[in-house]
């Protein structure tokens, strides 16, 4: 338990140290309901429910009926995306080494037809053939496999798709739902190559953890040869590598295609009738850098002067519940989300001391505070707009009759309620114990019957602390409750 002292200590500096109203910086009026902090703005007029959106095309016609669907569900679940890399092919080197053990490089562009580099003879005999989808057995019939370079064999190039934004175009096309403080990175996976009169029968998926992968077109001339890619639900997409409209792909005017696939989907290369196709893939896997998760990865490890000064801290509250206040500005509703879910978007100082106490072992956890109350970890700032009559407190008189309707107002209610109060009590007061309710009856409870204690500095009441608003109507008014974050551990 925490001594009385400490709690009274902790609760004077919680209360607002201003009383009475002063005004925001765009003007609007702010007050201090006892220890909660108000922000006041315009009167609430009335609700205008919205128009229906009107429909820009005409379902009558036939031929939209037909074609808009397909449209809609392509557009909505995206399972592959192309693109150009800007890269001029004379400046393309690839270097491998053979079989015998000496390296050779392969310089781009390249046309077989026109003239055959030995280092790609010297490659092709390097390579082992695609295991045919049907059986998993190599091709019968020798000369016509498509090939791959073996993973046991060095290879590099002076390609290095870190230098495009491709990753970042993979991530807003085919994970645009992928939250903060997860990255997509991408590693060299095969160099495949399908020669002429050869094909690509969909392969075996792969046996680790990719979420997609991405396929770059080396500049060599070839026609046919079109990937075509396949979602769980059999809807194709297929990328030619180059020339769209004549067919002929693998040689661009100052630029490479590439193209991305999900993990789940499959690829087929179709028959090559002319030259070469030549491809280097990566693998793209999801990876969680930040103090999210089980285990966590972040990019930023705190210096051990900053483990020194928490430490001290740290022995000090062994065996207490223990509380900082966050700093930054996050811009959310703590009316719609956890506390919890700012864990992947810390940044400065907050983050540096939630990497900190990961460090020690312990389970830090955020939670929403305001006036003196904290919300459960798993409850959102709820306040509603409407103050029951029968609330607990001070009953209203007998007699005493309460307006009917989801338009009462908080204040008449208020008046019901305490109409036993004595005259004396300042409006603020009234205004705060109904506040006070509302936080009540939404699931918070005080600090000192949670237990914490609050890390403040008492040098510094002034310091900046993280300010959320939920907004609720009061008295015909839409006001903002201020709400804190509170970084929660226990010392074990």
């Amino acid at each position: 338990m925490i001594h009385p002292s400490s709690v009274a200590a902790m609760e004077a500096v919680l209360r607002s140290p201003q009383s009475g109203a002063s005004r925001l910086s765009d003007g609007s009026p702010k007050y201090s309901s006892m220890a909660f902090e108000v922000e006041r703005g315009s009167p609430v007029v009335g609700y205008a429910r919205p128009s229906p959106p009107r429909r820009s095309t005409d379902f009558n016609d036939h031929a939209l009926r037909t074609h808009l669907p397909a449209l809609l569900a392509a557009k909505s679940r995206p399972f592959s995306v192309s693109g150009l890399i800007p890269l001029d092919p004379t400046n393309l080197v690839v270097f491998f080494r053979s079989k015998s053990g000496i390296t050779h490089s392969l310089d781009f562009p390249i046309d077989v037809d026109y003239d055959l580099p030995p280092a790609l003879d010297v490659l092709m005999a390097a390579c082992v053939p695609h295991v045919d989808d049907d059986d998993y057995s190599y091709s019968a019939v020798p000369g016509r496999e498509s090939l791959f370079y073996p993973p046991n064999l060095p290879l590099s190039a002076t390609l290095e798709i870190a230098n495009h934004p491709i990753l970042d175009a993979v991530r807003n096309t085919l994970f645009s739902t992928l939250p903060v403080g997860h990255y997509l990175t991408a590693i060299r996976d095969r160099l495949e190559i399908v020669p002429k009169g050869s094909r690509m029968t969909p392969q075996p998926k792969p046996m680790d953890s990719r979420v997609a992968t991405i396929v770059v077109t080396l500049p060599v001339r070839y026609r046919g040869g079109a990937l075509v890619v396949r979602d769980v639900d059999g809807n194709e997409e297929t990328y030619h590598g180059g020339g769209r409209a004549s067919g002929t792909g693998g040689i661009g005017v100052g630029h490479l295609e590439w193209t991305a696939y999900l993990a789940s989907a499959d690829v087929e290369v179709e028959e090559v009738t002319k030259g070469c196709r030549l491809t280097i893939s990566y693998a793209v896997y999801l990876r969680t850098f930040g103090p999210s998760g089980l285990q966590p990865d972040p990019l930023i490890t705190p210096s051990d002067r900053f483990l020194d000064l928490v430490a001290p801290i740290l022995n000090i509250c062994r065996g207490r519940r223990i509380a900082f206040f966050l700093s930054g500005e996050y811009g959310v509703n703590p009316s719609e989300v956890l506390a919890e879910s700012l864990v992947p978007h810390l940044s400065g100082a907050d983050s540096l001391l939630y990497h900190a106490l990961k460090l020690y072992k312990l389970a830090p956890e955020l939670r929403w505070t305001a006036g003196g109350y904290i919300w459960p970890v798993d409850r959102i700032v709820e306040c509603s707009d409407d103050v029951e009559p029968m609330a607990p407190g001070p009953r209203s008189m007998p007699g005493t009759i309460m307006p009917e309707g989801p338009y009462r107002s908080p204040t008449m209610a208020m008046q019901g309620m305490y109409s036993n109060v004595s005259p004396e009590l300042h409006p603020v007061e009234v205004e705060g114990e109904s506040l006070r309710w509302r936080v009540e009856n939404s699931g918070a409870i005080s600090l000192a019957e949670a237990e914490i204690m609050v890390m403040t500095d008492i040098n510094s009441p002034g310091a900046a602390v993280t300010k959320e608003r939920v907004p609720f109507v009061s008295g015909g008014q839409l006001e903002k409750l201020v709400v804190n974050v509170m970084l929660v551990v226990y010392v074990a």
